[in-house]
């Protein structure tokens, strides 16, 4: 006799609200969100006030996009508003790569 494997209620709810979850943060990430592109919590002062408010990191997920790109060791993110795309700030640094690799 073979035991059949169902899944309880709880567990199939479980699995569909990952799912979805996962979904919405990759979906999220594939438009250029400012919340899932590795900006720290400190940089999420849109407004500029000096303060980083609850409403200011919410809006990382929804309403703020982020731009990367690259010339040589120059890497920029633009950031903008997600409705209108009026830039708020751009971020560059240059890098510097160690030469590690053994000759």
């Amino acid at each position: 006799m073979k035991a059949s494997r169902t899944f309880s209620l709880r567990r199939k709810i479980l699995i569909g609200f990952v799912v979805v979850l996962l979904a919405a943060v990759a979906y999220l990430h594939f438009t250029g969100a400012a919340g899932t592109s590795g900006i720290p919590s400190e940089d999420m002062d849109w407004d500029g006030d000096g303060t980083v408010t609850e409403q200011e990191i919410m809006q990382a997920f929804y309403a703020v996009v982020v731009e990367k790109s690259s010339q040589g060791n120059r890497e920029c993110r633009a950031y903008a508003w997600r409705a209108d795309k009026r830039s708020i700030r751009l971020d560059c640094k240059t890098t510097f790569q160690s030469d590690d690799s053994p000759e």
